[in-house]
């Protein structure tokens, strides 16, 4: 039975992977960047984008969890500081499998909505010291030193920016290291 699901998963994801090859011509004149192995399309959107990237499973399970696809899917313009898988990996052992619990619902879509900020801000926006006010509620700050981009959360830990610019048709992916926290 297994044999015959991945047989089935394998012949699905190469209809997808053709039909992809076959839309491609029309997204080929895109400035495109790539993240987690794939091309980020400005002409897609936040999650059309994400969950192509494989360094972003994570984030892109945490979404779905929280219920937020639809809003990232939704007009914007949106801000997003998207945490790698790697990023999450540097939890305590177990917090992401607790988060994505549906009891947990709440605190998960707090952790996420505070990584996302309103308004499209490229890394030419991010100056030193600036407060960003995210969806959550409650602020980042940008620090700078030298050509890097770091984002300090409340409670003092800071994420570096790694990819930054990934532009998308509701906004602009930052690529950061760690995930953000909010105070509680």
């Amino acid at each position: 039975m297994s044999k015959r699901i991945a047989l089935l998963s394998a012949a699905a994801f190469s209809v997808l992977a053709f039909s992809a090859t076959m839309s491609a011509p029309a997204s080929a004149e895109e400035k495109t960047v790539m993240v987690g192995g794939a091309a980020m399309f400005p002409s897609k959107n936040i999650v059309q984008n994400a969950v192509n990237s494989k360094d972003h499973t994570t984030l892109v399970a945490a979404v779905k969890a929280a219920g937020l696809v639809e809003t990232l899917e939704g007009k914007g313009p949106f801000t997003v500081f998207a945490p790698t898988n790697a990023a999450f990996g540097k939890l305590p052992a177990g917090t992401v499998d607790t988060l994505v619990k549906p009891e947990n619902k709440a605190t998960l879509t707090k952790i996420l909505t505070y990584h996302v900020v309103a308004g499209k801000l490229e890394a030419s926006d991010l100056t030193d010291g600036k407060k960003l006010k995210t969806v959550e509620g409650e602020e980042l700050t940008v620090k700078k030193s030298g050509d890097k981009v770091m984002i300090v959360d409340a409670k003092g830990d800071s994420s570096t920016v790694t990819i930054p610019n990934v532009n998308q048709s509701n906004g602009v992916i930052h690529v950061v290291d760690t995930v953000l926290m909010p105070k509680a």
